[in-house]
């Protein structure tokens, strides 16, 4: 065996089809793409989902459901917080080197399971009600967003009793118990009385 004589294994090699070489060798003239049309044009590039032009089955379909962009939160528990020292400010670059979040560019939002005991403040991106309470009950803040400060439920104010004094009591029951027949017989006597004077 030598160089000169080494050639490759029977079909593993194919040469590559010649166009536009003359009609005698059957791919000549339009160079196998036929007459005019798309296809027969030089950059042509059938993707996916091609069907000659018109609108392909992926967009003739009706889109339901829920498309709307949701941006990924980095989950942190105040349980996790109190590895820290007490009084120290927790960003997400504190997280991240403490290795309770992946990334520090992204973020992150506290929620409140667990206890804390440490009072911090804590710059995040967002926090539930409970995550909030538990950093304000600690002593400690929570910055980085607008928090709103829990609702204090008023209890409404209870209205004064209406006092009523004994004489008008007695008063109130003794014209409710005059009868229609008394107060005429009342009023005959006064007329009798006028006549004699």
């Amino acid at each position: 065996m030598k160089i000169n004589t080494l050639k490759p294994s029977e079909g593993s090699r194919k040469s590559r089809r010649r166009l536009g070489r003359g009609v005698g060798s059957g791919r000549g003239k339009t160079a196998a793409r036929g007459q005019k049309g798309q296809k027969s044009r030089s950059g042509f590039s059938q993707g996916s989902g091609w069907e000659g032009g018109r609108s392909r089955l992926v967009m003739r379909l009706p889109k339901r459901g829920f498309n709307r962009y949701r941006v990924p939160m980095q989950i942190v528990n105040v349980e996790a917080l109190d590895r820290f020292r007490a009084g120290s400010k927790i960003s997400a670059e504190t997280l991240a080197e403490a290795g309770l979040i992946r990334h520090a560019d992204r973020p992150v939002k506290l929620l409140g399971r667990g206890e804390l005991k440490k009072r911090f403040t804590v710059t995040v991106d967002a926090a539930s009600a409970s995550a909030i309470q538990a950093v304000v009950d600690a002593g400690g803040q929570v910055v980085g967003f607008d928090v709103e400060a829990p609702a204090e439920v008023e209890t409404p104010a209870a209205e004064p009793a209406t006092e009523v004094s004994a004489a008008g009591e007695a008063e109130t029951d003794a014209s409710d118990d005059v009868t229609p027949e008394e107060e005429t017989s009342d009023t005959e006597g006064d007329e009798g009385t006028e006549e004699k004077d």
